[in-house]
């Protein structure tokens, strides 16, 4: 709800294609900025007790803001200052909790030892389980009982994970400061060519993804004449052929291994990314992006396999938030494209990001099947 129904929220409020954008690029600006941190304050202190804290935070943010735009009028200025302000504090305060979440899983993992592809792709079922109700919901809620009812649910929902938030207390891993925490992350990285490569073709895929994340509602919403309501039904539509893919690449690992899954699903969604490009109707855009989301789904899956298995558990957090961080670096840039760049226009962008989508991860696998055996880091 967050990712999808903040910039949903934004485009009702403000009306404005241009604003949107620039809403996008504020929502990950910080975000980008909060895995600088975020990484050593959980590598410092107690898992859980951050992920507590960030739900929280993020429950009450939500509701002042729900309070705020409710004695506001829509498209005045105040208002327009009140969804940019929220959408820089929710990113912050997600992150932190993903962050936690992350780093849970990875233990979980470890411990499954040559069956970690099968923790990671029920964690991600779980997150594509929320990213089918999570879209859809925010633009049903918003359509119909506006901003107010939108934000409500979403603090609700926050509310409840930190009230369902594990209780078990990890011991710290005292990481002596964030700046040597990042500098620890990024040896890591540089110290596991297989992960780095990776990473280097997951960062220009995520481009792509980016791209087709903000100009979805202004496409759907300003040039197909949709409701807010079908731009989240896209996403939804998309995460139900994700959850599918990810339950079958489970199967597909064990009998071809990860590199060889990574790679048709990284054909497929660089194909169907620049397919999208060429779609005019709100059933094609549906159509596509649900198989662009079902390539990611899988090399989802490899990503995080292979994160959990190099990555020592000491330095886990903050090489996580480096890799993140890096990750994230397209979509701020993303958002400014979109406000920058006319709706009608906006196809031939992702037509460009789709090239160099499929160009990076033809030199990725390339690269990796040239690589030594992986090592795995023990439980």
């Amino acid at each position: 709800m967050t990712t999808y129904g903040i910039p949903l929220l934004v485009l009702a409020t403000t009306g404005s294609a241009t604003l949107t954008g620039l809403a996008f690029a504020l929502e990950w600006i910080p975000r980008i900025g909060a895995f600088t941190v975020a990484g050593t304050v959980v590598d410092r202190y107690c898992t859980a007790r951050i992920f507590r804290a960030a739900c929280l935070a993020r429950a009450l943010v939500v509701l002042a803001a729900a309070v705020v735009l409710m004695g506001l009028d829509a498209r005045t200025p105040a208002a327009t200052v009140t969804v940019m302000l929220l959408a820089a504090s929710t990113g912050v305060l997600t992150e932190f909790s993903f962050v936690a979440a992350e780093t849970a899983g990875s233990e979980a993992s470890r411990k499954a030892g040559p069956r970690a592809h099968r923790v990671q792709s029920v964690l991600l079922g779980i997150d594509q389980t929320a990213t089918l109700a999570g879209p859809a919901l925010s633009g049903l809620l918003l359509e119909h009982g506006g901003s107010a009812v939108m934000l409500g649910a979403l603090a609700s929902l926050s509310l409840l994970a930190a009230a369902l938030g594990p209780r078990v207390r990890t011991a710290p891993l005292g990481v002596a400061t964030g700046k040597r925490g990042l500098r620890a992350g990024w040896a890591t990285l540089r110290s596991l060519p297989a992960l780095a490569w990776l990473v280097g073709g997951l960062v220009v895929s995520n481009g792509a993804m980016a791209l087709l994340q903000a100009a979805v509602p202004v496409v759907v919403v300003t040039e197909l004449d949709h409701s807010s309501a079908d731009a989240g039904l896209i996403w939804s539509a998309a995460a139900v052929a994700s959850l599918l893919a990810i339950t079958a690449s489970r199967s597909a690992i064990d009998r071809w291994g990860l590199w060889p899954v990574g790679a048709v699903a990284a054909a497929v969604a660089a194909t169907a990314t620049f397919a999208v490009a060429q779609a005019d109707t709100y059933r094609g855009y549906l159509l596509l992006i649900a198989v662009v989301m079902a390539g990611e789904g899988s090399l989802t899956v490899v990503f995080r396999t292979l994160r959990s298995r190099l990555i020592p558990p000491d330095v886990f957090g903050s090489t996580l938030a480096v890799t993140v961080l890096v990750l994230l670096l397209p979509f701020p840039a993303a958002g400014l494209l979109v406000a920058a760049v006319p709706p009608a226009q906006l196809g031939h962008a992702i037509t460009a990001a789709a090239v160099l989508q499929a160009l990076g991860f033809a030199v990725v696998f390339t690269r990796l099947r040239t690589l030594p055996a992986l090592p795995t880091f023990p439980a």
